[in-house]
C-alpha cells in the first residue's frame, strides 16, 4: 500500500470512530506513521485530507450505480437512487456529516458525481413525457430534501427516529416533480410496501383529530378523548 493510500485509510478509520466525525491530522500523522510533511505533500492541508476522505468512502456507494447503469424505468431509478442515498448515510453518518459540512469549501467529487447521476435519471424522465419541471431544478429539489432528511435522521435520531420519515418526505417531492401519471404508476408499482393500501385513512384520522381538539366531543369523557386522540394519532402517523 503506498504512502498515499495508508494516510487516506487511517484517515478514514479516524473520521468512523471520533464521537464527533472531526480528526486532527497529528492523529492521522501518529497512526499512519508518517510525518506531517507526507501528509501535506498529498493532501495539501487537512481540508485537501478530509475530501479526499469524503471521496473515498461515498466512491464505494457510488460504484454500485456505475456498475448498474441506467435502468429501464428513471422513476424507479429515482426511488432507489433515494432510498441508497439514506441508506449510505446511515450506513456511515460521521462520513455523510463530513461530506455535507460547510466547512468544506469545495464540493467533494463523490458529491457532484451523485448529482450528475440524479440529473440523468430526471433527463431521462423528461424525455419520457414523466416530468412536470426542468431537469435541473427538478434536481435540486430532490438533492436538498434527499440530503436534508438524511442529515436530520443521522445528526439528530432522537427527535426524527420515524423510519418511515424518508419515504414520505421521498413521496411528497415526487408528486411535486412528477406528472400525475408517472406518480401514479410508480405508487402502484411499489405495492402495500410502500404504504398504499388504505391511503385515505391516516388523512381522515389526521382529520378528525384536528377536529376534536378544537371541538371535543361532548359525549366523550376527559379520558375517553385523549385516548381516542391517542389512537387518531397512530393512524395518522401510518405511511
Amino acid at each position: 500500500m503506498s504512502t498515499r493510500d495508508r494516510i487516506l485509510e487511517v484517515a478514514a478509520d479516524l473520521v468512523a470512530a471520533s464521537p464527533d466525525g472531526d480528526i486532527s491530522t497529528r492523529a492521522v500523522c501518529d497512526a499512519a506513521r508518517v510525518g506531517a510533511p507526507a501528509l501535506y505533500r498529498h493532501f495539501g492541508d487537512k481540508e485537501g485530507l478530509l475530501t479526499a476522505v469524503v471521496d473515498h468512502g461515498f466512491d464505494k456507494y457510488l460504484a454500485t450505480k456505475r456498475e448498474r447503469g441506467p435502468g429501464a424505468d428513471p422513476v424507479r431509478d429515482l426511488r432507489d437512487g433515494w432510498d441508497t442515498h439514506v441508506a449510505f448515510a446511515l450506513a456511515n453518518p460521521n462520513l455523510y456529516r463530513l461530506m455535507n459540512s460547510p466547512a468544506m469549501r469545495t464540493p467533494p467529487a463523490a458529491a457532484l458525481e451523485s448529482h450528475r447521476i440524479l440529473t440523468g435519471d430526471l433527463e431521462r424522465a423528461a424525455a419520457l413525457g414523466k416530468l412536470r419541471l426542468a431537469p435541473r431544478v427538478a434536481a435540486q429539489m430532490v438533492m436538498a430534501a434527499n440530503v436534508g432528511v438524511a442529515l436530520m435522521l443521522v445528526s439528530r435520531p432522537t427527535t426524527f427516529e420515524d423510519a418511515a420519515l424518508s419515504t414520505r418526505v421521498r413521496d411528497a417531492v415526487h408528486a411535486a416533480i412528477l406528472t400525475p401519471d408517472a406518480y401514479a404508476e410508480a405508487a402502484s408499482a411499489a405495492g402495500p410496501a410502500d404504504g398504499r393500501s388504505g391511503a385515505d385513512i391516516p388523512a381522515t384520522a389526521a382529520q378528525l383529530d384536528a377536529l376534536l381538539a378544537h371541538a371535543p366531543s361532548p359525549v366523550l369523557t376527559g379520558a375517553e378523548s385523549g385516548l381516542l386522540s391517542e389512537w387518531l394519532g397512530r393512524l395518522s402517523d401510518t405511511s
